[in-house]
This record gives structure tokens, sequence and C-alpha cells, in this order.
């Protein structure tokens, strides 16, 4: 019997006799390597884990890792990386911590560059030995099974022990990762970790990076907000000028001020040269201010009725809608099956523990929905509605129909996993 959740975050719980434990999971990763079955089931995050490290041709006793970056190019990746603004936040939840547990702090970046890279000075010289060291890079395809690495994969906080790591020369070992998003964008940033010695692992260092994560993400979006209050002072006057209907906006599309429209967070991201539609507006064509877009209609354009329709028959497939003028915006598989989700629901829609369930069949992937549906609505703007989710007020919608979604979720119905597309 395992002694911890078969699928759950935490890779212990507070009972876990950890000799044990390890003892069966070093046996496990004996058997699966050995091609025999493990008497002991890995959990199914470390499974799916092993199942893409074996994919890619990662040698269990591999040691020799690629040279990591040289120190320029990570300062100037740390300089590009909108971590850099909350590194002090994190460091104030989690560097302290880190050094009385004997862990240390990792930082990379969305693509498995180590960063930062501080806590435990005994425990930092073991990863030395490990190539464990800001520059390296620590993707599941160069280093195996790791929190990092997973983590980037499962989209999702991961915590690992001993043996569940896939190379040998991280058994010694225990992490705990979460990934940290733009909330203005849903964009991963990267991810954050907690790393130290086997014995060391507990249940808590979840919670803890988790929380230290969400602050850090707190911080983002605060000076998202600042960001957004300097632009509603240029705003103002431009706006006072405007004799109809007109919004200014921030890079992302996010609403700094607008006039002679209903209330709004957001629209699309608007492109220099690039006509767009905007729900209650019409087809725009965005005009630079200081920070920012204003947006009008074009002339000529009044606001009008947009529908918005599911074209799977297209190279590739997306999403048209239609006002005043027809755009098509090519979605992927993902965003279809939530975009059909939505034009279900109606105006009740739907919230993030209900599309989990609906693609996940769980409700425990609401991180991974909510960067999704950020992303989404970077492209189709006040078209979605949030809290709860749905299809904005005044949208034409033509709903999705029994074939469309056979081709989307499956003929059972089952978001996952996807089948071949189209």
């Amino acid at each position: 019997m395992m002694t911890h959740a078969d699928d759950g975050i935490c890779a212990v719980t507070r009972t876990t006799d950890l000799r044990r434990h390890a003892r069966m999971l070093h046996q496990a990763h004996d058997a699966r390597l050995s091609g025999s079955r493990p008497a002991t089931p890995l959990r199914r995050v470390v499974s799916r884990s092993w199942d893409r490290v074996l994919s890619y041709g990662v040698a269990p006793d591999g040691r020799s890792l690629d040279d990591p970056a040289p120190p320029e190019m990570v300062e100037r990746r740390r300089a590009e990386s909108p971590i850099a603004h909350v590194l002090p936040q994190l460091r104030a939840s989690l560097t302290a911590v880190a050094e009385d547990a004997e862990h240390i702090m990792v930082i990379t970046a969305a693509d498995g560059l180590v960063l930062w890279r501080e806590g435990a000075v005994r425990v930092g010289r073991l990863a030395d030995d490990l190539g464990f060291l800001p520059g390296a890079d620590w993707t599941e395809a160069s280093v195996g099974t790791n929190a990092i690495g997973t983590a980037l994969e499962e989209h999702a906080s991961v915590q690992l022990f001993s043996a569940e790591h896939f190379v040998r020369a991280q058994h010694p070992w225990t992490c705990t990762a979460s990934p940290i998003h733009d909330p203005r964008t849903g964009e991963m940033l990267g991810v954050v970790d907690l790393s130290g010695p086997a014995p060391t692992v507990h249940p808590t260092t979840v919670a803890l990076v988790h929380t230290a994560v969400r602050l850090a993400e707190t911080g983002l979006w605060a000076a998202h907000e600042s960001r957004l209050g300097e632009l509603r002072a240029v705003a103002a006057p431009v706006l006072a000028r405007q004799s109809g209907p007109a919004l200014v906006v921030d890079e992302h599309g996010w609403v700094a001020a607008s006039t002679g429209l209903a209330p709004r967070d957001r629209v699309g991201v608007p492109r220099a040269g690039e006509a767009m539609l905007i729900h209650g507006l019409g087809a725009c064509l965005p005009d630079r201010v200081p920070g920012g877009w204003l947006l009008r209609p074009s002339d000529g354009a009044g606001p009008g009725a947009t529908r918005l329709r599911l074209d799977l028959d297209g190279d590739p497939p997306g999403a048209v809608v239609e006002g005043n003028e027809r755009w098509r915006h090519t979605l992927g598989r993902r965003h279809l099956q939530i975009l059909a989700l939505l034009m279900r629901a109606g105006s009740t829609g739907l919230d993030a523990a209900a599309i989990s369930r609906a693609l996940y069949d769980d409700a425990d992937h609401l991180v991974t929905v909510r960067a999704e549906l950020s992303r989404l609505r970077r492209v189709l703007g006040g078209l979605l509605a949030a809290r709860p989710y749905r299809i904005a007020p005044g949208v034409e919608v033509a709903a999705p129909s029994a074939g469309e979604l056979a081709r989307l979720f499956g003929p059972d119905g089952s978001a996952t996993p996807l089948q071949p597309w189209p």
C-alpha cells in the first residue's frame, strides 16, 4: 500500500516512513527500467514524466550535461525576466526558509534555464556537483524527471522525492516547484523551486512554495494596475477630445479608460496597422498613445451586431467573429474546446472548476484553466466575460453542433486524451 495520495501534488504525507518509501521507489525505478511491472505503482504525474523522458532518450545513469549558459547571457535573461520585479518578494518568502531547512531556492525561466539560485551554502555545493547552477538547462529533456522540468511540462505544482527522479544522480534530492504566471496574459514566466536533501522532504513545502508564487503574482498584478493608473492620466485628455465612443488600452488590451461604452476590463491585443473588432464599438484601427493604444470606430464603421461561431473545417481551425466586418482567429485545440464549452453554457457561464472537470476530469487544474482563459481573451478580448467565464452579453452565438462537439471532445464526450487534430 502506498503511503501517499496516488496522484497528489505532495510526494509524501506527515506519516510516511521516508526510508521505507525511498527503498520502494528505488525498487520501482529499477523495475521500470528493466521492463518489468513495479510492485509499487508510481504516481501518475511521475509515470507521465518518465514516459516523456524515455521518449527523449535521457539516460538514467547520465551525468554529463551541456555547459551552462555564459554569465553575461544569464545576466541578460535576468534583466529581461518579469520575475526580476518580484524577486525581493520571493526572497522574503523563501530564502530564509531555504537556509534554515537545508534547501536552495531556484528560479528558472519558462524554457527551464536556471536564472537565480540561493540558500544553504552546503546544499549549493552539492548542487554545483550536480550541475544545478545558474545557466543550466533544467528541463526534462535535458536532466530527466525533476520538479522544475515536470512543472513546466504539467503546468502545475510538483513535488518529487528520491527515486521519483529519473536520473540516479538526483535520487538523493527532493524538490518542490510551482509555475509562476504573468497575471495579465496567463503566460508562464518560469518556475520557483525549493530543493534539498531527500530526508528533508515535507508535504508543507508544497503550500509554502505555492503561497510564495501566488504572492509574487499578486505583486505583478499590482505593478500592472500601477501602470494602468499612469495610462489613465494620458487617456483623460485624449478621450475628452473624442466625439464618439472610444477606449484607451495598454499593450495587452487591458482597458485604462473609456467613453461612451459600457465598462469592460479587456479587449483583444492591438497591433499597429491591423484592424480589430471591439464588441459594442465595431471595427477599429488602433492609434498609438504614450504607453498604449486609442481604439475608436474606423471611418464609416459603427457598432453593429457581433456574431461568434466555430470554424472547424478551416485550415487551420479557428473562431469566426462577424460584425461590420469579418475576422477569423486561428485557435489551438484546447482553446476551441474551452470556447465550445462557453458557447454551450449560455449566459450562466462556467467557473474555472467546471471547465477543469470538463477538460481534465478533475477540478485540480484551476491555474492552468485560468491561464488558458487569459490567453484566449488576448485574442477575443471583450467577447469573453469573467466571473463566471461566459460569452459577453449581446454577442450572438452559433452554438456548436453535436458533430462539432464530437470532433473536439471525442465521441464519448471526453476532452482527454486529445484525439488527432483535425
